[in-house]
């Protein structure tokens, strides 16, 4: 799916690039582009991925509703996705501005007809700023439900504390971008808050990654020195790297304001947000892999059915021992440090038949012994 509407966009691109040579008004491409995307999301149909579509589909509504029901792991998780699709959602909110108030379909160079007009890439009428804060909203609305349900302020309240600096920071920023095109005297005072507020963002938002969503950081960390004592991938390089890139990309933006501040070029804004954009992309990718590790070992609440589940990749050897391990006191821990575990157990693997039958056994001569002693 990913390459398919890949190539499509591509197409778009080419014919908006081309557009004087085809005679195709170029303004028109974004639209069938977009366009086909929905249809394919709600394609009613059961082809091209029904099942997984529909389950998108659900999942966005439970989380677009979230204060009126439980939240579930599925629920914060793809919330958390959208907090990094924020600039997404404002190019979307953009390009349903410009089409609706902007464009202007009957003049021979539609985007030029007006340059005077800028309505749509400016915070002046505040939806802007909005549509920037839903992601952080739901996943606000979505803390505040989860402590109603369970009464614990850490850390539900808490997190939401984290998504609630959003709001701040996006405030600033939209006073300071207002007042900076109006000429007001005290637009540098919103420029130094909004800076403020990002910074406290960044860093809270750093800590709990790091601390809470990954569980690094853990005082029993043992041998695995600034990560927590049970880890699933077998290289630690793996976690400090991961680590580092969090800490990189998390303060990107003092790059991204620098050098739009400096006002190099009328369009750096949206050069450097499209570069950003997809290294934000490429952070949550990376945060998916150790936040569900650390779900399966540590945060899976108080009605486990089995123990530690290793998110670890299994060949078909392991799955058999897998499933066996599970049945096991101690449970399935970190499989590289199993290995002697694995050796002293694989006898089993290709008796089960017998192991069965000798705890049915094992079962029958306790109740048996039980009884007697009843009896006595």
């Amino acid at each position: 799916i990913a390459g398919f509407l890949g190539m499509l966009w591509c197409l778009s691109l080419l014919a908006c690039i081309y557009g004087d040579s085809t005679g195709f008004p170029m303004q028109a491409n974004p639209l069938i582009l977009y366009g086909f995307m929905l249809l394919f999301l709600i394609n009613p149909t059961k082809t091209f991925y029904y099942k997984s579509r529909f389950w998108l589909l659900k999942l966005l509504f439970r989380v677009f509703t979230a204060p009126f029901h439980k939240v579930g792991f599925a629920d914060f998780w793809l919330a958390d996705q959208l907090n990094s699709l924020a600039v997404i959602l404002m190019d979307l909110e953009y390009m349903i501005c410009f089409y609706s108030f902007e464009l202007q379909w009957k003049a021979k160079d539609a985007l030029l007809e007006d340059p005077g007009i800028d309505t749509c890439h400016t915070y002046a009428y505040g939806v802007r700023a909005v549509v920037q804060c839903i992601p952080a909203w739901l996943r606000f609305v979505q803390c505040l439900r989860r402590y109603r349900d369970t009464k614990r302020a850490f850390p539900h309240l808490v997190n939401a504390g984290k998504y609630s600096t959003t709001f701040f920071m996006v405030t600033f920023a939209a006073l300071y971008s207002t007042h900076k095109v109006q000429k007001h005297n005290d637009y540098q005072v919103f420029f130094y808050l909004w800076i403020v507020f990002y910074f406290i963002s960044s860093c809270y938002t750093l800590i709990w990654d790091l601390k809470m969503d990954w569980g690094l950081f853990d005082k029993n960390a043992g041998e695995n020195t600034f990560l927590r004592e049970e880890i699933v991938y077998p290289q630690k390089a793996y976690y400090y790297c991961a680590i580092v890139e969090d800490v990189i990309l998390r303060f990107a933006w003092t790059i991204q304001i620098s050098l739009t501040t400096m006002e190099i070029h009328p369009f750096a804004g949206d050069i450097i947000a499209t570069v950003f954009a997809p290294l934000e992309v490429f952070r949550r990718f990376v945060w998916n892999f150790f936040r569900l590790e650390n779900e399966h070992l540590n945060n899976c609440g108080e009605f486990r059915a089995v123990r530690d589940i290793s998110v670890a990749p299994l060949n078909a050897d392991d799955q058999t021992l897998l499933e066996q391990m599970m049945d096991q006191e101690d449970g399935v821990r970190n499989r590289q440090k199993n290995r002697a575990w694995k050796r002293s157990h694989s006898v089993s693997l290709h008796r089960p038949r017998l192991a069965s039958q000798s705890k049915i056994h094992d079962t029958k001569v306790l109740i048996e012994d039980t009884d007697d002693e009843a009896n006595t």
